[in-house]
């Protein structure tokens, strides 16, 4: 019997795991050191939060693995011998496999910052940063104030989760405006907005310089380039993510910043494959980064990838870009590109639309040229992700995308909907007369 081995129990490698299994009887063996049961990495911050118990974000039962015939290996991979097809666990139980899937993930961000591994000092992205959290910051008298270092979606959600405890924090944004290397700058400044509402010390143009240590060896301060001094219990270190590759170095396998795939997400090593965060694609798909620490990204990995091993050798093909988040209480969509402005291309041109009371927004991408749409961010709106997908590839203008933006709103039929004003607010900017149409309850099933 064939052995399959998966390196990583996340989105990625489960998924590979689950249709593997589908498709075929080969034995499965899944290691993992941070925790025995899969969970749902996104909801970590819930648990926290106190809205779920941490059995609540595991998807399947404890029963569910052995029922499916998948042994589950706790422990740290120590080495990977290629020439053997042989594994070493926490540097002395071995495995032999015939084909292996690195599914490892990220770890977080750590840039040499003088005092960075001190007690209190912490990323969040496992069930031990969680688990660590809870140590550090378990409520406002514990942990007087916190700190948070790096502008990205873990800083924002780790910031939620210290309020809801009443924590003050004091979030530290090298950027001049919030994640403004990804959203264009009406959206940055509204979120600023949003976050200092939330009673949230936000210092923009910001770096950490050193986190100082008490007598203990414990987190006391953090002093900034601004020359401040900011007396602290905890520090959140959240400026990204990197792939968690650092034990394959001199196993034989290419690495770049992750583990290097081609389009079937085979590495080097014939019989290898990586999937999910710690994948870096050769060439870049399209406009998409050649890494990408997402979770839908990982799931469709672990599918393809299935595929291949078990006799359909088939190509990864992410499709359009897309992603939701939420920024406090607000909900963020992203279908297409619509780039940042350091990242804006020549002939893209944003239309931007804000409520002027409401934290609701909207920035529509097309291309100046020809009038392509390229893509569409919204905040506070929902809208249809299948919708935008077909409109990307049946390559409609922007002016279509405009006129019937009410077929893609995915609020409830007792939201108030701003269709009307966005396009009459296009109409004005850009000189044009188009008409919102308004969705029937006949055009509804037609795409339902």
């Amino acid at each position: 019997m064939e052995n399959i081995i998966i390196i990583g129990n996340g989105i990625a490698g489960v998924t590979a795991a689950r249709h593997i299994r589908k498709l075929s009887k080969k034995r499965i063996i899944i290691i993992s050191a941070e925790t025995d049961y899969f969970f749902s990495r996104t909801a970590l911050m819930y648990v926290y939060m106190g809205h779920m118990k941490f059995e609540h974000i595991q998807p399947y039962e404890n029963w569910f693995w052995e029922k499916n015939d998948m042994e589950l290996v706790r422990g740290y991979v120590t080495k990977v011998d290629v020439e053997n097809k042989q594994l070493l666990v926490d540097g002395a139980r071995a495995f032999f496999y015939d084909k292996l899937i690195i599914a490892t993930g990220s770890k977080p961000n750590k840039f040499g910052w003088p005092g960075q591994d001190l007690h209190g000092a912490q990323g969040l992205y496992s069930k031990q940063d969680l688990d660590l959290l809870e140590i550090n910051a378990p409520n406002k008298e514990a942990c007087k104030r916190a700190v948070i270092v790096g502008g990205g979606l873990i800083g924002i959600e780790l910031a939620e989760m210290l309020r809801s405890r009443d924590i003050p924090v004091t979030f530290l944004v090298r950027e001049s405006s919030f994640w403004n290397g990804v959203l264009p700058e009406g959206e940055s400044q509204m979120i600023n907005e949003h976050i200092r509402e939330h009673h949230i010390d936000l210092r923009l143009a910001t770096n950490l310089v050193e986190i100082i240590p008490d007598d203990q060896g414990r987190v006391k301060a953090v002093t900034t380039d601004k020359g401040d001094t900011i007396p602290c219990d905890m520090v959140g270190l959240t400026a990204g993510v990197s792939p968690n590759v650092a034990f394959l170095k001199g196993s034989g396998i290419e690495l770049g910043r992750g583990v290097k795939v081609n389009r079937y997400l085979e590495t080097n090593i014939k019989d290898i494959y990586a999937i999910g965060d710690c994948a870096e694609q050769h060439e870049a798909i399209g406009n998409r980064r050649p890494i990408e620490a997402v979770w839908y990204t990982g799931r469709m990995m672990g599918e393809t990838v299935a595929q291949t091993i078990c006799g359909n050798r088939i190509e990864y093909k992410p499709g359009h870009w897309f992603n939701s988040a939420k920024f406090l209480d607000i909900e963020y969509q992203t279908y297409g590109w619509v780039f940042g402005e350091r990242g804006k291309k020549e002939y893209e041109e944003h239309f931007h639309w804000r409520h002027p009371q409401e934290k609701l927004c909207i920035t529509v991408a097309f291309n100046k040229e020809n009038n392509l749409f390229l893509g569409i961010n919204t905040f506070g709106i929902r809208m249809r992700h299948e919708i935008f997908d077909r409109w990307l590839t049946e390559e409609r203008d922007v002016d279509y995308v405009m006129e019937h933006l009410s077929d893609a709103n995915f609020d409830p039929e007792f939201y108030k909907n701003y269709e009307a004003e966005i396009v009459q607010q296009y109409n004005s900017v850009f000189g044009k007369s188009i008409q919102s149409k308004k969705k029937s309850i006949k055009r509804i099933f037609q795409l339902n």
